[in-house]
């Protein structure tokens, strides 16, 4: 990530012959070539670039930022999944894989207990937890702990944020 300031001070190379650098660092290629080669368009496109440097060092980052797939607080954009693949032997040996979600003690819990097991969780964990996080602790489908912490969000419960590192939705009960 390219530096207002370093482009500011590179930009003072005008005064020892090498008008561009501020461009070239700021990976405006050919410009910077121009600029070196007619000592900043005869002064003037260097005095205009004074004003211009700060958007010049942003449209630079936001590129970089691009490229490498993060957002402008640095939090991934695209984030990795985990695929299993299933040999097609595998499959026709033991038949299609029986997807169950929950165990049966979870499918006979009420709503009220899945929201004692879900407090319990946030409890050990410091007050804060994730879907992955109840789901993992409770025995829980995914969409039946994101349906439960939601309701208990708009209850006023549980207030919704995001981990300031990666970005993830975490649910963080106020009273714990």
């Amino acid at each position: 990530m390219n530096d207002t300031k370093t482009s500011y001070l590179l930009w003072l190379g005008v005064f020892f012959g090498a008008a561009g650098l501020h461009r070239l660092h700021n990976r405006k290629i050919a410009s910077g070539l121009l600029w070196f080669c007619t000592y900043g368009l005869f002064g003037v496109g260097q005095l205009v670039d004074l004003f211009l440097i700060p958007n010049m060092v942003e449209e630079h980052n936001l590129r970089l930022r691009a490229k490498l797939g993060t957002s402008p607080t640095g939090v991934p954009l695209n984030q990795s999944t985990i695929q299993f693949v299933i040999p097609p032997e595998a499959i026709a040996q033991s038949g299609p894989p029986s997807v169950s979600s929950q165990s049966a003690e979870a499918k006979s819990l009420t709503r009220e207990q899945m929201m004692i097991k879900l407090l319990k969780s946030a409890e050990s964990r410091g007050g804060k937890i994730s879907v992955t996080q109840g789901v993992l602790d409770t025995g829980l489908g995914f969409e039946e702990v994101e349906a439960i912490l939601k309701d208990m969000s708009r209850l006023g419960y549980v207030a919704i944020e995001n981990h300031p590192s990666t970005g993830v939705v975490t649910y963080n009960f106020l009273e714990l």
